[in-house]
């Protein structure tokens, strides 16, 4: 079986679900080949489209892709993608190759045209890492659930026009999905599943709920003050961890609603630590020390910082299926965060970690007060690294995905 794995990119933020199963396949002895526009790592079995053009467009193709974007001036900080480019290259690479199945994941970016969706000549399988497929242009609704019906007055966009960017990429994808007969979707996480079902672009298509991978071999617990050592974080403290791709300047991270809660946690005892952001030039105002990390791209680095504290918060707003709050249980780090999007599917509330009332900064500064102090933390610890490894390990993943092939060929 010969499976084509297409993502923007393969290392960072949500490509490293991709990447991570694309290894987990080749390991089962899957006939894997991923295609990125953007490749980082430098391993032989990632492919880029490798034409002269697109190597001369690669680097601006995001900016070009997002012109239109530009006439919304009050727009949200949200990402929103027209995916409107007309000149890639990808689809006839997909078809020289001739796969059995063509697995979409993240393909925003100037990665793929939109009306190119239906020129793939094999069975798609495509993996939702956002809601950007069934939107019209937005990657987070922010809860406006125009996606059920048609997109247009775009929350994102803030737009009061019935027939802005937004209505415009509905109906390009509806004209598109129409063409295509063997696509499936899959869910990363129950809720984004679900909110795919209940789509007016994906709801006709077969669904099914598999999560990304996690290798629990890179992943795992390491001695904890080897680890403070390694970053010079002090032993006598407890150490809260927060960190995503652009932590503290996106707002649908959280970083604001975290802020308000460590001011409201009445302890001395702590320090703060910040990955995915660099230090401002402004005070932050907490009351004690905050170390920021800068960006995290290799995988020991990471794994190191998890084990380095003794709580993770995840406060995002909205949330497919966090690799964050993934990589930190499986280090045996217990999370606290919201209790929204696909969150619950890892996080099992006063289990190993702590699902606070969405929003709510009284009850996030619970969470990490009630993590803190546990009396029984090593059994949190525990169970963090026991749910990753039945639930969300890579080989269990890769299996699911092996059997789903077969079925979608048969």
């Amino acid at each position: 079986m010969k499976v084509v794995i297409v993502s923007t990119g393969d290392i960072g933020g949500g490509f490293w679900a991709a990447y991570r199963l694309h290894k987990a396949l080749l390991r089962a002895g899957i006939e894997s080949i991923m295609l990125v526009q953007d490749k980082s790592s430098g391993d032989p079995t990632v492919a880029t489209v490798k034409t002269k053009f697109s190597k001369c467009i690669n680097s601006i193709k995001a900016s070009i892709d997002g012109l239109p974007v530009k006439f919304y001036k009050g727009r949200s900080k949200t990402l929103f993608s027209p995916s409107w480019l007309g000149f890639s290259d990808v689809v006839q690479v997909v078809n020289d190759l001739n796969p059995d199945i063509v697995h979409l994941h993240w393909v925003c970016g100037g990665m793929l045209n939109i009306k190119n969706i239906s020129k793939i000549n094999a069975p798609i399988v495509w993996s939702l890492h956002d809601m950007w497929p069934f939107t019209g242009g937005c990657h987070y609704d922010e809860s406006c659930n125009r996606y059920k019906k048609e997109c247009g007055e775009c929350k994102v966009l803030n737009s009061s026009n019935q027939k802005d960017l937004s209505s415009n990429i509905w109906k390009k994808k509806s004209q598109v999905f129409d063409k295509i007969s063997n696509m499936t979707i899959i869910g990363l996480s129950s809720w984004l599943n679900q909110c795919s079902k209940e789509s007016s672009l994906l709801n006709k298509y077969p669904h099914y709920n598999i999560p990304n991978p996690i290798d629990t071999n890179e992943f795992r617990p390491f001695d904890r003050n080897e680890s403070r050592k390694i970053w010079n974080l002090p032993l006598d403290k407890k150490i809260i961890l927060f960190g995503a791709m652009s932590a503290t300047s996106d707002p649908r991270k959280g970083f604001l609603e975290l802020s308000k809660a460590l001011k409201i946690l009445k302890r001395k005892d702590v320090e703060l630590v910040i990955f995915g952001s660099n230090k401002p030039l402004n005070d932050d105002g907490f009351s004690f020390k905050v170390n920021y990390t800068g960006h995290l791209y290799d995988r020991v680095s990471l794994m190191s910082l998890y084990n380095a504290v003794d709580v993770m918060v995840v406060p995002s707003l909205q949330e497919n299926l966090s690799n964050a709050i993934m990589e930190s249980m499986a280090c045996g780090t217990p999370v606290v965060g919201f209790d929204i999007g696909g969150n619950s599917d890892m996080v099992e509330h006063k289990v190993n970690g702590y699902l606070a009332k969405p929003y709510s900064e009284n009850d996030l500064k619970d969470g990490i007060e009630w993590i803190l102090s546990n009396e029984k933390y090593d059994d949190l610890r525990v169970k963090c690294r026991k749910k990753t490894l039945d639930s969300f390990d890579s080989i269990l993943v890769a299996n699911r995905y092996i059997n789903l092939y077969k079925d979608v060929l048969e």
